[in-house]
């Protein structure tokens, strides 16, 4: 492995471990036993690490996230495979990621928000025009509106005044909020298959 692809590593892992604010250019370098001079010939500032980081991460997500379209056998079971690299994706992550990142790293930032209001929006109104076509989800869904709103879902998931992360794990809350998303666009044939997912017997 190159070098600086074990900084991004080492580096990724410490952000959400402890936040990016509480990382420092010498916290990278003692994680890996490398010199500061060393991490400096490879990244001039934190920003750049910030950014590289950011840049590869969503790169790698993009491309799981067509795999689990592209292997998927129904819209629902799109999103329930979504569900579960979600929990994994999230699970570790420092609830102060995103506020450092909007904070402290503006250039970053807008590379989340691109993926966010462009690649992930995409994807939610492809699954859901998937779904009516397959009569798993409603019709008459305002698929626009419903988009929009689960996008805000994602965002909200990481509001420390809604959902303060001791209390609310990322996992739960993700789970919680796509079960209820699911659940309010289905047709009866797709809760009674979103059920088989959740081994949950119909109910009347």
């Amino acid at each position: 492995m190159e070098i600086k692809d074990r900084i991004l590593n080492h580096a990724q892992s410490l952000f959400m471990r402890n936040g990016i604010k509480s990382v420092s250019m010498d916290d990278i370098a003692a994680d890996m036993a490398m010199s500061k001079k060393t991490l400096y010939k490879w990244f001039e500032n934190k920003d750049q690490i910030v950014e590289a980081s950011m840049t590869r991460h969503l790169h790698s997500a993009q491309f799981d996230c067509t795999a689990m379209i592209q292997s998927s056998t129904s819209a629902i079971d799109e999103l329930f495979q979504m569900m579960k690299w979600t929990r994994q994706e999230f699970s570790n992550v420092h609830p102060s990621i995103f506020y450092d990142l909007q904070k402290f790293h503006p250039g970053t930032w807008k590379l989340w928000l691109a993926h966010k209001n462009q690649f992930i929006l995409s994807q939610i109104i492809d699954n859901l025009h998937r779904g009516i076509a397959e009569g798993l989800f409603r019709a008459d869904l305002d698929v626009d509106v419903i988009a929009r709103m689960r996008l805000a879902q994602i965002e909200i998931m990481f509001n420390s005044d809604v959902y303060p992360p001791l209390q609310y794990p990322n996992e739960r809350v993700s789970q919680a909020l796509l079960e209820h998303f699911m659940l309010g666009v289905a047709t009866l044939k797709g809760h009674r298959l979103i059920n088989q997912y959740r081994n949950v017997t119909d109910e009347e």
